[in-house]
């Protein structure tokens, strides 16, 4: 399995009803992409000062690297994509992208 964790610094101007709906974006390609499961989206919670400035993340699990290759190229990823990249600091500044083999 394959755990692709995503943290993100996202724009002061941008709403609670944004986060809600590019996550409703990801929790939507689970209908179109084989073999993706649980999306999780959350604000940082950590009482711990190495956040670098990261607000939120989430994590999509994927039933193996084909899966998650797929995911990466899909169209419908590319259109989240690109609304979650527009919604953070300095567009692709503001995010980190780590996968891990569970």
């Amino acid at each position: 399995m394959i755990r692709h964790c995503v943290f993100v610094k996202f724009r002061n101007d941008v709403g609670v009803g944004e986060y809600k709906a590019i996550h409703a974006d990801l929790e939507a390609l689970r209908q179109v992409i084989d073999g993706m499961d649980t999306v999780q989206f959350s604000a940082n919670v950590s009482p711990e000062p190495f956040a670098r400035g990261f607000t939120h993340g989430f994590t999509i699990d994927f039933r193996d690297t084909a899966a998650r290759d797929a995911y990466l190229v899909h169209e419908a990823h590319q259109r989240a994509g690109a609304r979650l990249v527009a919604a953070l600091e300095g567009g692709t500044e503001g995010l980190m992208v780590f996968d891990l083999e569970i």
